[in-house]
């Protein structure tokens, strides 16, 4: 039920909130809105993979000492890997999602990490509360 929920309201992201952002334009009906969903979950979970593998290599080759930036561009770019599945999405699928430029990918990748975040808050809340709909 959980995982429905974050589908449904991240399916309205895109169709609602993504497109307030100058330079993103989605094309497509709510079922297209759910796919890419899907799709962008995938892809920022690729990114998250190929990010950890890359920081992986470069702290075990140099040793540690690689770590003196990578543990700051963690903490600082936590931002930027969904605006790159964002703009990788796009880039596969432009008949439905239009990305242009990196300030609106930043923007739409920081509104549905938070769309997510809010999400997973509101349906722990419902089942710590014993399964309860009443959210205070």
């Amino acid at each position: 039920m959980k995982l429905l929920i974050k589908l449904l309201l991240s399916a309205l992201t895109f169709i609602a909130l993504l497109p307030l952002i100058p330079g993103i334009d989605f094309h497509g009906n709510f079922l297209i809105a759910i796919l890419v969903s899907i799709l962008f979950g995938i892809m920022l979970w690729v990114v998250d993979l190929v990010a950890v593998a890359l920081s992986a290599v470069l702290a075990i080759s140099t040793l540690g000492i690689a770590l003196i930036w990578l543990i700051p561009l963690w903490l600082l770019g936590f931002w930027f890997l969904p605006a790159v599945a964002l703009k990788v999405l796009a880039d596969m699928l432009p008949q439905y999602l239009t990305v242009t430029g990196w300030m609106p990918a930043i923007l739409g990748g920081l509104l549905i990490s938070l769309v997510g975040v809010v999400t997973t808050e509101l349906t722990r809340s419902v089942k710590s509360s014993g399964g309860k709909e009443e959210i205070v």
